[in-house]
């Protein structure tokens, strides 16, 4: 056995090794949870909870982010102060200046940084378990496939990627690895948007009738990367369109069988010489429950949807947000039209996606939005991209289960 390939045994061997630590280790950390008594009698007040158990810094999984532009740097790395179960152990950026910084500033070893020419090294890190990438749309097939020959688990912003085919060939590529692929819908693991999730199995609203949502903001940079057709795929479809499809599908539990699109590009605006300044979109689902949505560029912030049912409606306003989530509902009770806010807890989105990532890691789980999940949204936007060009509708078979078990979160 030559020396390189007497390394990659060691590092696969030690990083096997160490799962079994963990999981013993979440075991023992979620039994010797320490519970507080109540300060304030429950009948009046609001409950108080203690936060569940944290593993261990040294047991925590190992997290390498890949690409260090907004999302990394605003979202993603702080929120591994907020994780209980994941780690930031290396850095993947084109700029190793910023590089140091950023890993000076969260413990991250000089040692463990790497570039893009070097990303591959990865696979002789052992404590690097999970991929995180935080790139451009046109970036993440690349680096899925890389990531998972590497020997590592992936975690994948939305869009999946930039066609349908790109992220058929992630979806292989992972299985074919053995490693887990989930993709970032942190909505779907977000606490309000669970109780919505909750209302409707408990049949509380009743039968669900359409819904209506609308995600869009004022786009600036004319040389940003997600204004480029090449690197983003498409527009404000692909980019935040997607949280009003998503919504509708995983509120429900159920799949389009229809679409109808229609797509706007603003003249003389250089911001879409590429791609769409918005689009609007109406999705049909077998049981008669529809979705009306729109997504753009070139409005001023919004963020929102409704859900109408038969017995009552709730609402999200702001909906998609990284924080300062609202959520109500509305319903009428013995002749009387009831409105109510809804308290949730809030809580660090980034880090809920980030623990359900490590714990499936830990306890070898399917992740709730793996691959499929990605790959039906890539299915959809590519049917109404096809309905706007031909001014009709398109339909849509209806895929086999697309989700992991529910996370292991309270809504």
């Amino acid at each position: 056995m030559g020396r390189r390939d007497f390394l990659g045994w060691a590092a696969a061997a030690m990083a096997a090794s160490s799962v079994p630590r963990a999981f013993a280790a979440l075991d023992t950390a979620q039994a010797n949870a320490v519970k507080l008594p109540p300060l304030h009698a429950p009948r009046i007040e609001a409950g108080e909870s203690t936060p569940d158990p944290s593993l261990p810094p040294s047991e925590r999984i190992g997290f390498a982010v890949v690409g260090l532009g907004h999302l990394a740097l605003g979202q993603v790395l702080p929120a591994f102060s907020h994780s209980r179960y994941a780690r930031p152990v290396a850095l993947v950026s084109g700029d190793r200046s910023k590089a140091l910084k950023v890993a000076a500033q969260h413990g991250i070893q000089e040692r463990a940084i790497y570039d893009y020419s070097t990303y591959d090294r990865l696979a002789d890190n052992p404590e690097v378990k999970v991929i995180y990438i935080a790139l451009p749309n046109a970036m993440h097939a690349e680096y899925t496939m890389r990531g998972a020959r590497a020997g590592k688990h992936i975690l994948c912003e939305k869009p999946m990627a930039v066609s349908v085919e790109e992220a058929e060939q992630m979806t292989r590529a992972c299985q074919s690895a053995g490693v887990k692929l989930m993709l970032g819908y942190r909505s779907q693991y977000e606490p309000m948007d669970r109780a919505i999730v909750k209302m409707l199995r408990e049949g509380r609203l009743g039968r669900p009738l359409h819904f209506v949502s609308s995600n869009s903001q004022d786009q600036g940079d004319p040389g940003q990367w997600r204004l480029s057709r090449r690197m983003a795929g498409g527009g404000p479809l692909v980019d935040v369109g997607i949280y009003c499809l998503n919504a509708a599908r995983f509120l429900t539990g159920e799949e389009p069988n229809e679409v109808l699109g229609q797509v706007e590009q603003l003249a003389g605006d250089a911001r879409f010489r590429e791609v769409e300044s918005s689009v609007q979109f109406m999705l049909r689902f077998p049981s008669g429950f529809a979705a009306s949505c729109n997504a753009s560029y070139a409005c001023h912030r919004s963020q929102f949807f409704r859900l109408e049912c038969s017995d009552g409606w709730t609402e999200m306003n702001p909906a998609f947000a990284y924080d300062g989530l609202r959520l109500g509902y509305g319903r009428t009770l013995e002749g009387t039209d009831q409105v109510t806010d809804i308290e949730v807890p809030a809580r660090d989105q980034f880090a809920t996606e980030l623990d359900h990532m490590a714990e499936c890691v830990v306890r070898d789980r399917r992740p709730h939005t793996g691959g499929e999940e990605g790959l039906q949204d890539m299915r959809i936007i590519a049917a109404i991209y096809e309905s706007a060009r031909l001014g009709s509708r398109v339909r849509l078979e209806q895929p086999a289960a697309t989700r992991g078990p529910e996370p292991d979160l309270e809504g």
